[in-house]
């Protein structure tokens, strides 16, 4: 059983870092391994719209010259994910939505009914709106929201002000205790034949134009 923990901030061991990795090793110390895939400051495009995705049905974007498909083919594998944000304007940062945004419009069907967890840092606030973004993904692609004890953010400037940050490292583990449970009750579901429900053969497309 396995956790993929994606790290959205362009820093790589700043504040977002240090809370996945509190996760990271509470995840370990329940049995469950973690991989680290870091986006880093490299551009990720938005998506086009251009649904060559859906028209391929191959879980990759058409697009392959950034880090989406290489996040892709990591989602097959993984029985949960962690995806952390540093806070932007009240929003989770630009190369993970853009990086959302393409993943799950061509691989969602990697990730439904898996458990999925969203975290935050940031010096101050804008951190639950973030947070609301990111849940989105997961609510539209049939993924549980793992909970924890109370809202997953940490606050700080720096690793070192996110140490200071006891209670939102005392969240990441409760989540990450979470997380653990999930994966392993949904493991043993599914030994048991209990498989996630599976879409209806057609999916209703409706708008409000008359």
């Amino acid at each position: 059983m396995k956790v993929l923990l994606i790290n959205g901030s362009p820093h790589e061991h700043g504040c977002t870092y240090r809370a996945l990795c509190e996760i990271e090793h509470t995840l370990r110390g329940e049995g469950i391994d973690t991989e680290f895939f870091r986006l880093g400051a490299a551009p990720i495009r938005g998506c086009t719209g251009c649904g060559a995705c859906a028209r391929m049905k191959q879980n990759r974007c058409v697009h392959d010259d950034d880090a989406v498909n290489r996040a892709l083919e990591k989602c097959a594998d993984a029985d949960g994910f962690v995806f952390g944000s540093p806070v932007h304007y009240a929003s989770a940062g630009g190369e993970i939505t853009c990086l959302m945004d393409r993943m799950f419009y061509a691989g969602s069907g990697l990730m439904r009914g898996k458990p999925a967890a969203a975290i935050v840092s940031a010096r101050r606030a804008g951190t639950t709106a973030a947070i609301d973004q990111l849940n989105k993904y997961f609510t539209i692609s049939g993924m549980p929201i793992v909970p924890s004890q109370y809202w997953p953010m940490v606050h700080g400037t720096s690793p070192a002000d996110v140490e200071k940050d006891e209670e939102g490292l005392q969240i990441m583990r409760q989540l990450a205790r979470n997380l653990a449970w999930m994966v392993k009750s949904f493991a043993l579901a599914r030994e048991h034949g209990i498989l996630p429900p599976a879409p209806e053969s057609e999916r209703k497309r409706t708008n409000f134009i008359r």
